[in-house]
């Protein structure tokens, strides 16, 4: 601290008319000017102090000026009234400082992809008369690192007429695109002050749901962007088991630096900036900013470079992970409103989902809550509420997730999106998206649907298995979106194997059949399918189905696998996890109807190693095979 102190009186020996009072610094703030001020946590919160406390004392000498910023956390003037005639606020995000304000038109927001705003400043689109930022102290060649605000910090210092600079010791020296000569600012006052710091709310149940389905979707080597707030923390705490993760991303947080920390972030696979983690400004705690000091692996960068839909572009496998506040059936998506009410704003959110879609196997996933107000109001709907800004358009989505689940919308048409984002809805409001979706013409208007617990969809029999041969099986329930899946697998059979299956030679599955195989009560019957990945498209290779007879405790079961994935342990698998759900639900036994001739079905039935009676009737074997010797077995 006392070689900082030494080297800012060396600065102050050398631009001595850079150190004025602070009562000839803001006097020479004129009437109407547009006043920039840094960004979030790295606010030069004592230089905003001061300006207000100089407004106080001179209320007719700054008149009609216009603060300008991307986000405030900290001082908030604009929202006292006796300052209605000095100062307007106009931002380019709203927070929660300002939101209020500006929906009552007191404020103004300036809707922008915020990797343009660089570009609209130097290009004094609009004119920045007078730049507050906040900074490091001068280093003995004269650098200002602007520490956790580069953002657009950078660009409105470099466009501004008058720039001021409080010299904070707290701020940290980051590498990257961060420093200003001293030379370049017109003034500079001395503040030591904590930085603000930015903790979330810790993530909780729905959240936790939410970040274990989008850990699903990223994998090892993946570049990721995120947001802010309890949410994207929930989905950093979900990958912890992954390998070679990268960052590139607008805002850095907590959860990341603990990630590197642990190794699981390490950026070695970055298509460009390899090695090192990329950000335009940080909101977090005190922790981080030591962190991020002097970091060699650590790079802010203005955020015309970080948002750069062209840049991001250029990383293979981008992963872009953003938030929204409502989504509606055919994949539009508003981050920024509530209808008419403007709520945060465009934000790099758009920059960063249509730059990872130009991405060499980029990934754009959308994350939402499913309800607001206590489960009250659904955040998915028919259409986009009237008034609300379309953030994300039809073709911007690839994965929208929420706590019932993913949605996966590339390449699929409206009904089947529909289909896909009614199936991760809450529950007691999909009857009615349903028959909403039906009334617009989004989906058949015969699409049936069983309300209640009897259609609750019973996630806890999902389970991801090596099969006898290998084979990598993810066996999971059927959903109601999984038509497209079913119509694929059955006409993937030959006549040969439908017909052993399914007793007949009509190889005829229209929608009104299909369905039936979908849309089920889960209480009395399962159908479970056998899926694996194929060039990232999930791929039907078998299905099994339970059905109960009357008391529950027998069940008719069936299954049927793929031609081309036959004599690959797959029915023996099928057949063994179904054995074990119904045990698993008190069920003692399964009935079951076998062709003579379909050898290979009966054998499976006999390697599960219970007594099976078996007679013949009109070349159908009637098979019951009962479970009493392994619940004797487990009893013992």
């Amino acid at each position: 601290m006392k070689d900082k102190l030494k080297l800012l009186d060396y600065w102050r020996e050398r631009y001595p008319k850079k150190f004025p009072s602070e009562n000839a610094i803001f006097s020479k703030v004129k009437k109407g000017d547009k006043i920039f001020i840094g960004t979030g946590c790295g606010e030069p919160q004592y230089l905003v102090s001061a300006l207000v406390k100089f407004v106080e004392k001179h209320p007719k000498a700054v008149l009609d000026a216009e603060l300008m910023q991307v986000w405030t956390l900290g001082v908030a003037p604009w929202k006292d009234d006796r300052f209605d005639y000095n100062i307007r606020h106009n931002s380019f995000f709203i927070g929660d400082d300002t939101r209020d304000t500006v929906n009552a038109g007191l404020a103004d927001y300036t809707p922008i992809f915020l990797s343009r705003v660089p570009e609209l400043l130097k290009d004094r689109v609009i004119d920045i008369d007078v730049a507050m930022f906040q900074g490091s102290m001068p280093d003995k060649n004269g650098f200002i690192s602007l520490g956790i605000s580069v953002d657009i910090t950078k660009a409105a210092i470099e466009s501004a007429d008058m720039t001021i600079a409080q010299l904070n010791p707290r701020m940290p020296r980051v590498h990257g695109d961060t420093f200003v000569h001293i030379k370049d600012i017109d003034y500079a006052v001395y503040k030591e002050q904590e930085l603000i710091e930015y903790i979330p709310q810790a993530p909780g149940h729905i959240s936790q749901r939410i970040g274990k389905y989008v850990a699903r979707i990223i994998e090892d080597g993946d570049t990721i962007q995120l947001g802010y707030g309890s949410l994207p923390n929930a989905i950093l705490a979900n990958i912890v088991d992954k390998k070679n993760i990268g960052i590139h991303t607008e805002l850095l947080t907590d959860s990341m630096i603990d990630l590197i920390e642990k190794g699981v972030i390490n950026n070695s696979k970055k298509s460009i900036d390899r090695g090192k983690t990329v950000a335009a400004f940080c909101m977090g705690s005190t922790e981080t900013y030591d962190y991020i000091d002097d970091n060699p692996g650590i790079e802010f960068k203005e955020i015309s470079y970080t948002n750069n839909p062209l840049v991001i572009a250029e990383i293979d496998d981008m992963t872009a992970i953003n938030a929204a506040l409502q989504v509606d059936l055919t994949g539009q998506s508003t981050s920024e409103s509530i209808g008419s009410q403007f709520y945060s704003g465009i934000g790099g959110h758009a920059d960063f989902m249509r730059g990872a879609n130009l991405s060499k196997n980029g990934k754009t996933i959308l994350v939402l809550e499913s309800t607001a107000k206590n489960e009250t109001i659904s955040r998915i709907v028919p259409f986009l509420d009237s008034g609300a800004g379309v953030t994300l358009n039809r073709g911007d989505i690839n994965y929208i997730v929420t706590e019932f689940g993913t949605a996966y919308l590339h390449g699929r048409n409206i009904r089947e999106r529909a289909m896909d984002i009614i199936a991760i809805a809450h529950p007691k409001f999909r009857a009615e998206l349903i028959e909403k979706a039906k009334e617009l013409n989004l989906i058949y208007k015969d699409q049936a649907y069983i309300p209640g617990k009897r259609g609750e969809y019973p996630e806890h029999l999902e389970t991801i298995r090596e099969s006898t041969s290998g084979m990598i099986l993810n066996f999971r329930p059927v959903k109601i979106n999984d038509e497209p899946l079913i119509k694929d697998f059955f006409y993937s059979l030959s006549d040969k194997s439908f017909q052993r299956r399914f007793m007949s030679s009509n190889k005829e599955m229209p929608h009104s059949r299909r369905q039936d195989f979908v849309v089920i009560d889960y209480t009395k019957e399962l159908t479970l399918l056998a899926c694996i990945e194929v060039s990232g498209k999930e791929v039907v290779v078998g299905m099994g189905q339970i059905f109960k007879h009357p008391g529950g405790k027998i069940g008719e079961v069936s299954f049927a696998v793929r031609d081309d994935y036959q004599n690959q342990h797959i029915a023996t698998d099928m057949l063994s996890y179904l054995t074990e759900i119904a045990i698993s639900d008190d069920m003692e036994g399964f009935t079951a109807e076998v062709l003579v001739e379909n050898k290979p079905m009966l054998r499976v039935f006999e390697k599960m190693g219970f007594d099976i009676e078996k007679k013949v009737e009109n070349g159908t074997y009637e098979i019951l095979m009962k479970f009493d010797d392994w619940k004797d077995e487990r009893k013992n």
